[in-house]
């Protein structure tokens, strides 16, 4: 676990999904406004149940508040093979630098595994966010309907080891 400060000052932890987050995790992918329009099809039915958080490397972003921390994003991480599979921030936290936080854990979880490289198969959107985050573009992953519409960019995040 650790504990920053994002750019707004509010205490920022990272700490490992339970079962017990599924319900909010769940909530938050599918009121993403990252996936509205076209892209909520994608996740209208997707669920984040405990099992799957029990079978990856499920992690939270919890902020400080009166109520004991709130989910502020989270990410999960398979590594066989090695692919950021979920990666949300919630859109009130946008910006704050918060999936900044999230992929940096990635890659330190990553590289404690003993991962060198991990994929990620994007939207086109959050092209330029992987891009700043560091993940360089390999490819795309063709459209897969009616699941997936649309082509989408694959990209990879280059672990160094320590």
């Amino acid at each position: 676990m650790s504990s920053r400060t994002s750019p707004i000052s509010q205490p920022i932890t990272i700490r490992r999904a339970v079962a017990r987050d599924a319900k909010r995790l769940t909530r938050l992918v599918r009121g993403s406004g990252a996936y509205e329009g076209k892209y909520a099809a994608a996740v209208a039915g997707y669920r984040v149940g405990p099992d799957y958080i029990e079978a990856h490397r499920a992690f939270v972003a919890v902020g400080a508040d009166e109520h004991g921390g709130r989910v502020l994003g989270f990410y999960s991480l398979v590594l066989v093979p090695p692919e950021l599979d979920l990666l949300f921030v919630a859109d009130e936290a946008q910006g704050r630098g918060i999936g900044r936080l999230l992929v940096a854990h990635m890659q330190s979880e990553a590289r404690a595994a003993g991962i060198d490289r991990v994929k990620v198969v994007s939207r086109l959107p959050a092209e330029d966010f992987y891009h700043r985050v560091g993940a360089v573009r390999t490819g795309t992953a063709l459209a897969n309907p009616p699941a997936v519409p649309w082509d989408r960019p694959e990209f990879e995040f280059r672990i160094p080891s320590e």
